[in-house]
């Protein structure tokens, strides 16, 4: 059995995984299906934010222009620099930004076959998929679904 605690981002990054797992491909339909139950800004968001972790947009442009919709401010308590935003967009963005400078924002990975967002807790940062045996989102075990696809095309082309 998996365990998904293993997948959880750490503190309150968590709260910014679970959101961008609010859309998904779930295993049985394997259509994009949103889950997202909130208002049209975190939806957003969300959105956003899922672009960047998948690699289709800049970090930058895109927190960027969130902090700037939000007015996302920076405050120094104690010696260490935090965020503060407005409402529940803005403390999102106010975690994400923490994240990056953390370092952990890196570490959140979306699987290139069913796209769930994972964190990435191995020691060099090198995890691809959301799991490689049975179990994960619906029961998929995507990396080995995509090694035992990978070697199929290669017994193929050597045929």
């Amino acid at each position: 059995m998996v365990n998904f605690d293993d997948q959880a981002a750490p503190g309150d990054l968590e709260r910014v995984r679970t959101l961008l797992n609010t859309w998904l491909i779930p295993n049985d339909t394997r259509e994009p299906a949103d889950r997202f139950r909130g208002g049209t800004i975190v939806r957003e968001l969300r959105d956003d934010l899922r672009r960047v972790v998948e690699g289709a947009a800049s970090a930058d442009h895109v927190l960027n222009t969130w902090v700037r919709r939000l007015d996302v401010t920076p405050r120094v308590a104690g010696g260490v620099v935090r965020f503060r935003g407005n409402g529940t967009a803005g403390g999102l963005v106010a975690i994400v930004l923490a994240a990056m400078s953390e370092g952990t924002w890196s570490r959140l990975r979306a699987c290139p076959d069913c796209r769930w967002v994972f964190y990435d807790h191995t020691r060099n940062g090198s995890k691809r998929w959301c799991l490689m045996t049975a179990g994960g989102p619906s029961g998929r075990s995507c990396g080995s679904i995509a090694k035992v696809r990978a070697h199929r095309e290669r017994v193929r082309q050597s045929a």
